[in-house]
């Protein structure tokens, strides 16, 4: 490795091995989400092997929808010596229910759209006034608002 210490990781190389940009390593950093632990002389960062499973559990926790700010605050009860395993259930619980209200409002929408489909061929698409742009829509959308 290229490294100026064994034990050490240049940016370049955790972007390798890990896959992430330089420059989102960089933001993670300003956020204080990961740490180098000292630069080079020529001002290169320097990370720990340990980076490599923090930034591996930054990235699982955003796909599981996560975001930075609530990454950031797990990680903080992590760097205090305790299992953060307690916040993440809950966060985990968290988005369960954002994904089932979701769901909800996507049905609804689906249900609202299908109806709108099946009058389609029952209305007459000509234009009714010249502040019509299509029927169908506006006339449902004003009984709705």
């Amino acid at each position: 490795m290229l490294t100026q210490d064994n034990k050490l990781l240049l940016i370049g190389q955790v972007t390798d091995l890990t896959g992430i940009p330089i420059r989102t390593i960089r933001y993670y950093e300003s956020l204080g989400l990961i740490n180098s632990l000292r630069r080079t002389e020529g001002g290169f960062r320097q990370f720990s092997l340990d980076v490599l499973t923090r930034l591996a559990f930054i990235k699982r926790a955003q796909n599981l929808g996560l975001s930075l700010e609530e990454i950031g605050n797990i990680l903080q009860v992590y760097d205090q010596g305790q299992t953060p395993c307690g916040e993440i259930k809950e966060k985990l619980e968290e988005k369960v229910l954002q994904i089932d209200h979701q769901i909800d409002q996507l049905l609804t929408l689906r249900s609202e759209i299908k109806g709108l489909l099946s009058g389609w061929k029952n209305i007459s698409v000509h234009h009714e006034n010249e502040n019509t742009i299509c029927p169908i829509i506006q006339r449902t959308s004003t009984l709705s608002n």
